[in-house]
């Protein structure tokens, strides 16, 4: 079965959960954006999920995409669907408008996101760094470039890259010797090999413009010693009536467990035309605008991808007998069940449930926020959803990302035997999934970016203000709510402790061993969070009162898990 995106519980969480139209009349950009007009776009974008993309995910993963003598040829009906996408506007829904877009709120974009990774992952690689790519253009670059590339970009007429890794410098990007030597006329020649390089090659845009770190001939060792380059597949020759071809060269693409649409490229750059964005010396700071971008776009993938998995698995529990499931003493069923009534599946689909729905509140308020530290006109708000935006990132990153992989296999299980053979599709989810617990910054390193530098970096100000901000939001005396604030009280004390840690000879080391346990731990509290607020807006329909019993009977348990591993391995190593 192909994904089918379900507003209804979209706008539920939009409207009734996180109060976004409300919220977005406060911000002067958006004040003509109104629960009517959010549900118009929202619908008019799941049509075109479920119409144009999600049917092109079969063949996507079968043909793959192609290589011949350094082209890319995408699978059927990629192209055609590709075109249809940035021509209706989806590829710049928050684009500015004075640069051809819509300028809508980043959580609209947010929502538009995880339907296409739901649908096709493959095929959203495609257009999945655009908008980090055109803000990366358009804080950075000159006038002169912004004048050429920006709007191509920020409408998605053209596509973007983000060339970082290298052969022998992957997640340690100061390791990168790619070259760049300065010429007369202003521009740079780039010399070196990036691997790894989704979308480095294809037949989707008329133009691909790659975002490329290097280092200069006089620049220093490591990471300060990288500067960001705009390399186009094709540059103006002057007059701009003639385009040359730059001399960048797809080698070959690799053969992958997943995600067989997109084109993974090993691209050679032989003294090809670029341009400098930003400072000298200073390319990951301006590259880290894409990737923080990206890195809510991987999150989004893992809730996409656990949801599409959720609905075939839910599908096929309601249509297939298996023996009889157990009943109450005195109840006599038929001679086999329904799979959804065997309490063992049952417990899989409520607890992934209870994940997706979960993820989505805490995804669509890092968007919102995102749109709230651009717009809102109070300096206070503003800074309150920056700070939101940097701890909730790398959390989400993670979370998300291997709840997509981890829930996509136990999804498959419901379908035992079925699901390891390709007929249902569920194991293209499992495949595709794994992916986005390494790229955009390893889980690993997510887990180190929140607890050393995120929360420790500034003594833990940040998150306290963070922690103090959600339990404004609890009642003690409601016993759910009750139980969170305990949850956020032990985050805030085993932060302390952590802090005490790190003042140790070797507690870097020591917090280093327990980095993803306490990344796990904040991401179950915040969970927990959520759910408080979905439960605070619906009724005791089973839709919702069914997974929010599985968060607390078989998701929150881990909290104290991860705790006691945390202190344990404070005891032994702190």
């Amino acid at each position: 079965m192909n994904y089918q995106p379900r507003l209804e519980d979209i706008q539920f969480i939009l409207e009734k959960v996180l109060h976004v139209p409300q919220r977005l009349a406060e911000l002067p950009a958006f004040s003509e954006v109104d629960a009517d007009l959010i549900h118009q776009v929202l619908d008019e974008a799941g049509k075109f999920v479920a119409n144009e993309i999600a049917p092109l995910n079969r063949v996507g993963d079968e043909v793959g995409a192609q290589f011949n003598q350094g082209q890319v040829t995408m699978p059927p009906g990629f192209k055609d669907a590709y075109q249809s996408f940035w021509q209706a506007g989806w590829a710049s829904l928050t684009t500015a408008t004075e640069d051809g877009g819509q300028a809508l709120p980043a959580v609209l974009d947010s929502v538009l996101y995880e339907w296409l990774s739901a649908a096709n992952h493959g095929w959203t690689m495609g257009p999945g760094l655009l908008h980090g790519a055109y803000e990366c253009i358009k804080h950075h670059a000159s006038e002169a470039l912004q004048a050429q590339y920006l709007s191509k970009v920020g409408t998605g007429e053209w596509l973007a890259t983000m060339c970082l890794t290298e052969p022998h410098a992957g997640s340690d990007l100061g390791l990168a010797r790619t070259k760049a030597t300065p010429q007369a006329d202003g521009s740079y020649l780039i010399e070196g090999s990036k691997i790894f390089i989704s979308g480095g090659e294809h037949d989707l845009s008329d133009n691909i413009v790659h975002l490329v770190l290097a280092r200069l001939p006089d620049a220093p060792a490591g990471p300060k010693g990288l500067s960001l380059f705009l390399v186009p597949k094709f540059y103006p020759d002057g007059d701009k009536e003639s385009w040359v071809r730059s001399a960048v060269h797809c080698d070959r693409i690799e053969e992958k467990m997943g995600i067989h649409a997109s084109p993974t490229c090993v691209m050679r750059f032989d003294n090809a035309k670029a341009w400098l964005l930003g400072e000298v010396g200073r390319g990951l700071n301006a590259m880290f605008v894409m990737m923080n971008a990206a890195r809510l776009h991987v999150a989004l993938q893992g809730v996409g991808l656990l949801d599409a998995a959720w609905q075939k698995a839910h599908a096929y529990a309601q249509e297939r007998r298996q023996m009889r499931a157990p009943k109450p003493a005195g109840i006599k069923g038929e001679a086999t069940d329904f799979i959804i009534e065997h309490p063992a599946m049952r417990r899989i689909l409520d607890t992934q449930r209870a994940w997706i729905d979960g993820s989505r509140v805490l995804a669509y308020e890092t968007g919102l926020a995102l749109d709230i530290a651009k717009h809102h006109p109070d300096v206070a708000k503003r800074e309150s959803a920056q700070r939101w935006c940097a701890l909730i990132t790398p959390i989400l990153k993670s979370a998300c990302s291997e709840q997509g992989f981890q829930g996509a296999s136990e999804c498959l299980q419901v379908f035992g035997g079925h699901g390891y053979v390709s007929e249902w599709g569920i194991e293209q989810n499992v495949r595709d999934a794994r992916i986005a617990m390494i790229y955009e910054g390893t889980n690993e390193i997510q887990a180190i970016d929140l607890l050393m530098r995120k929360v420790l970096g500034d003594g833990a100000q940040a998150l306290s203000a963070m922690l103090d901000e959600l339990s404004t939001t609890l009642n003690p005396l409601d016993a759910h709510h009750a139980q969170v604030l305990t949850l956020l009280t032990t985050l805030r004390h085993v932060t302390d402790e952590a802090k005490q840690v790190q003042a140790q000879p070797t507690g870097n080391i020591t917090l280093s061993w327990i980095a993803g346990d306490y990344l796990r731990l904040a991401a179950l509290a915040l969970l927990a969070w959520s759910w408080t607020r979905i439960e605070a807006a619906q009724d005791s329909s089973a839709r919702w009162s069914a997974p929010a019993k599985a968060l607390r009977a078989w998701v929150l348990p881990e909290f104290e898990m991860r705790l006691a591993i945390i202190r344990a391995t404070f005891q032994t190593h702190g």
